[in-house]
């Protein structure tokens, strides 16, 4: 999927010389947590996001800072973030060319630009033209969408389970000596693991095929060094309550 296939298109904006108040109106109205900021022409100038209301003399949650602090970040930085917290035009506390992608991008680059930059919207530019902009909320709506269940007319138990042995025997966390039996779509896994964090990856492993309706997890784990045994926490539960 491309940034184009889950972008929002009706940008909600603000130009550089809207007061702090009214960008954060328009925030509330619209239930948006960022603004991208256009100037006359139409052409993106910065973006402002929550965080940048975050440190505000109006509320009093301005950075207090030392002497020394001051010294060492030397009068440059310190009256940079005075105009941040004091500022009363968004042109003043806007983040100043702002990471953008474009309509092709595809979600794997978005995601990875969003995590190694922090930040939580990218513009969506088509040359010097801002066309919409993709969000967290984007993402996670695209994700709630592809997770929907889709029917498949090859999805009886015996495909499920030659599906699941496929997907997890080529795994380094695979258990050993894997076992899948299923029954109405309902899988039982068995097997034995060495390392904790591989049943829940077997687990979500299973559960990601299609026709799989719920997973019984029976893999035991087992200390290489010393033989220790502990079956699984749901075999354990059941075992309890008989």
């Amino acid at each position: 999927m491309r940034a184009h296939q889950i972008m929002t298109r009706s940008v909600i904006s603000v130009t550089p010389d809207a007061t702090i108040l009214e960008a954060a109106n328009v925030m509330l109205r619209w239930h948006v947590s960022g603004l991208p900021v256009v100037d006359a022409t139409g052409k993106l100038v910065g973006i402002v996001s929550e965080g940048d209301f975050l440190r505000r003399s109006e509320i009093g949650t301005q950075r207090k800072r030392g002497r020394w602090l001051k010294f060492l970040l030397g009068a440059g930085e310190t009256a940079t973030n005075f105009v941040h917290e004091n500022g009363r035009k968004i042109s003043e506390v806007m983040t100043r060319d702002p990471r953008t992608i474009t309509e092709d991008t595809p979600l794997e680059e978005i995601v990875m630009s969003m995590e190694n930059n922090a930040v939580k919207r990218l513009p969506v530019m088509r040359g010097e033209k801002l066309v919409g902009i993709v969000s967290r909320a984007n993402l996670l709506q695209a994700v709630a969408g592809l997770a929907r269940e889709i029917p498949d007319p090859t999805a009886d138990d015996d495909h499920i389970r030659n599906r699941i042995i496929d997907a997890l025997e080529r795994k380094d966390w695979c258990p050993f000596g894997l076992n899948v039996m299923v029954r109405d779509g309902i899988v039982h896994l068995s097997g034995v693991i060495t390392e904790e964090r591989s049943r829940q990856a077997a687990v979500v492993g299973a559960e990601n095929v299609a026709g799989v309706k719920k997973v019984h997890d029976h893999l035991c784990w087992v200390d290489t060094m010393s033989g220790m045994y502990l079956e699984s926490p749901e075999d354990a539960d059941l075992a309890k309550a008989s």
